[in-house]
């Protein structure tokens, strides 16, 4: 069976989300930020009587803030580890199939593109890289810490 992506925009470059670890896209409502948490953490947001970790997943890559932070921006809700996170998008944009595993990122890339994700994949909307969420909610100091990969 092929794995179905989320096709998103994040940092201005189309890539894919794992569906199976996004449980729903959102458009954040109110953000609160949150004093002496890491820089990719922008605030804290509700979604149905929960709360939600945001994350900025261009200060994650360590390419500056998202633009789009307050209400109405777009969001990929995720739970990883029992915690609920929202990861701050540009755009989402559709869903498609991967054709392929993802391969290794054979070109040089701005910011922590290749730490943060599982690889390339051919798709029907041409190849996609395929961001690890994990990698995301952890943040950049995974590279500080020398860890090269995330599960």
């Amino acid at each position: 069976m092929r794995e179905l992506l989320v096709v998103v925009t994040l940092a201005g470059r189309r890539i894919a989300l794992r569906s199976r670890d996004v449980q729903s896209v959102i458009e954040l409502d109110v953000m609160t930020p949150v004093p002496c948490a890491p820089p990719h953490v922008a605030g804290l947001s509700g979604l149905r009587s929960r709360v939600l970790t945001v994350i900025d997943g261009r200060r994650a890559l360590d390419l500056g803030d998202t633009e789009q932070r307050g209400a109405g921006a777009p969001a990929a809700v995720i739970v990883h580890e029992g915690h609920s996170y929202a990861l701050l998008l540009d755009e989402v944009e559709d869903v498609t199939e991967a054709w392929s595993e993802p391969e290794p990122v054979r070109a040089r890339m701005d910011g922590n593109w290749t730490m943060m994700s599982h690889g390339l994949v051919e798709t029907a909307l041409g190849p996609l890289l395929v961001a690890n969420v994990a990698a995301l909610i952890a943040g950049p100091q995974n590279e500080i810490l020398g860890l090269t990969e995330v599960v």
